[in-house]
């Protein structure tokens, strides 16, 4: 099935970007909502950068009883357990790497962009990044849990085990629960794969003590 590409909001810190971070947004929000982020993430001495935010398609939403809204994929309860839209996660998924692609179309080579994501943005940078087959420079998935997980083992691709992975949750977070966090980097780290896990005092949130981190994340891996 052919879907139309993601419109995006791009911000460039200079001139002829050489990196580029794809950051993917969480339910209900839209490509604006990371956007106020960039100056914080930002070194000195960092290559020119290109933040690329997709706003999801728009589509009903079953979780919050049918209502249309932005969403990578349907949801229909954040349980462990809870069925999900493989064929919505699978269609986000081949937008993700066209977005990647047009990257690469730009200039920018794969293993010099980062997946990025918050939430329902930050599954799928999970599930993408491990499933590429080309090597990612990295992954951030902050707030977020493993997609399919009962497929991880069968699906990831050797091209990015040794991709370094950022993962952050709040210890207060009552929309996706600390533990589903907490399973998503135990499934990444008995696979092998280099996980920097980072928590914090909040709710379902990013604080600005997390966007030095990830700052720091991307100044190392670009």
């Amino acid at each position: 099935m052919t879907q139309p590409p993601l419109a995006t909001v791009e911000v460039e810190t200079a001139a002829n970007p050489t990196r580029a971070v794809i950051w993917l947004h969480g339910l209900g929000a839209d490509g604006h909502d990371f956007e106020p982020a960039v100056p914080h993430l930002v070194r000195p001495g960092m290559p020119p950068l290109r933040f690329v935010f997709p706003h999801a398609p728009v589509r009903p939403v079953t979780l919050n009883g049918g209502l249309p809204m932005r969403a990578w994929y349907d949801i229909a309860a954040l349980q462990r357990r809870a069925a999900q839209d493989e064929a919505g996660i699978r269609l986000a998924d081949a937008a993700i790497r066209a977005l990647i692609s047009r990257e690469n179309a730009r200039g920018i080579a794969t293993q010099h962009i980062v997946l990025a994501g918050f939430s329902q943005g930050g599954a799928l940078a999970l599930f993408t990044g491990t499933r590429l087959p080309e090597k990612l420079a990295g992954v951030v998935g902050l707030s977020c849990y493993n997609l399919l997980a009962e497929r991880f083992s069968a699906e990831r691709h050797a091209a990015n085990q040794q991709t370094p992975f950022l993962l952050a949750h709040g210890t207060q977070d009552a929309v996706v629960l600390p533990g589903m966090g907490e399973e998503a980097r135990a499934q990444l780290v008995a696979a092998g794969y280099p996980v920097e896990w980072h928590n914090y005092p909040m709710g379902h949130a990013v604080c600005a003590e997390e966007l030095a981190v990830i700052a720091a994340f991307l100044a190392r891996v670009l």
